[in-house]
This record gives structure tokens, C-alpha cells and sequence, in this order.
């Protein structure tokens, strides 16, 4: 049996990451998951947080995504990502801001508010910055 799976990650802009690894976690829809080589295929769409690929020998590889497609195979794992930043690459401030703008948009309800999109930005907010506190724990 293999002991590595080759993971793809995408954003929409650029190939964030590829290579091999032990394993690989991230939020699902359904919950975290947890995938490692040989796992049954299936596709699922991906929630906002961390993507964590542990490399065979190296600390693991942090990438915040917001939103996507992940498809796994046996030997490979593919994240179609709408947005994918790696930790290094995180902002802490512009997080920051944008969660505080969602949750005032959220205050300031006016007649055209669209509470599912505000909802959804400080999803991915407050998963940035849950992913930056997390890559910045590993240092």
C-alpha cells in the first residue's frame, strides 16, 4: 500500500500547492475530514478554514480556503478552491477588517441587506483568522 497521496491544491489564480503527502485534513461540508492514502473516492464541497497536508519529514503545510470542490481518489486528492491563500501569506488586518465590516453590515440592516452574503463573509473572516492564529501556533 502507498504511503503518500498526491495532493493538488487550486485556486481560481494559481496553483497554490502540489506534491506528495502523508495525509490531509480539512473542513467539509459535513465536518473535518481526514484523508490519507488509499481512501475511497468521493467528491464533496469544502467550507472556509484550514487545509493541512502533513509532508513526509517537514512541518505541515497550512492553506486557508474559502469555499471549493474537493475530490479524492486513492492515490490522488484535488482541491478546487474558490479562494486559497497560504498561511505565510495570510493578512491578519484585512481579516480582521472584513470580519468587522460583515458584522456591522449585519447590524445595520437596511431594506436591500442580504443577510446570507454577510453571513458569508464573516465565515470566511473569522476563518482566516482562525487559520492565521493556527499557522502562527506552529512557528
Amino acid at each position: 500500500m502507498a504511503t503518500t497521496i498526491q495532493v493538488d491544491v487550486v485556486s481560481a489564480h494559481e496553483k497554490i500547492f502540489s506534491g506528495e503527502a502523508e495525509f490531509v485534513a480539512l473542513p467539509g461540508e459535513q465536518g473535518e475530514l481526514g484523508i490519507l492514502p488509499g481512501h475511497i473516492p468521493f467528491i464533496t464541497r469544502i467550507r472556509p478554514g484550514t487545509v493541512r497536508i502533513k509532508i513526509n519529514g517537514q512541518e505541515e503545510e497550512l492553506i486557508f480556503v474559502a469555499g471549493g470542490i474537493l475530490e479524492v481518489q486513492p492515490r490522488v486528492v484535488t482541491v478546487l478552491a474558490d479562494t486559497a491563500i497560504r498561511g505565510k501569506d495570510l493578512d491578519e488586518a484585512k481579516a480582521e477588517q472584513a470580519r468587522k465590516d460583515a458584522e456591522q453590515s449585519m447590524a445595520d440592516r437596511k431594506t436591500d441587506f442580504n443577510h446570507a452574503a454577510a453571513q458569508a463573509e464573516l465565515a470566511i473572516a473569522s476563518a482566516q483568522l482562525a487559520a492565521l492564529k493556527q499557522f502562527r501556533s506552529r512557528k
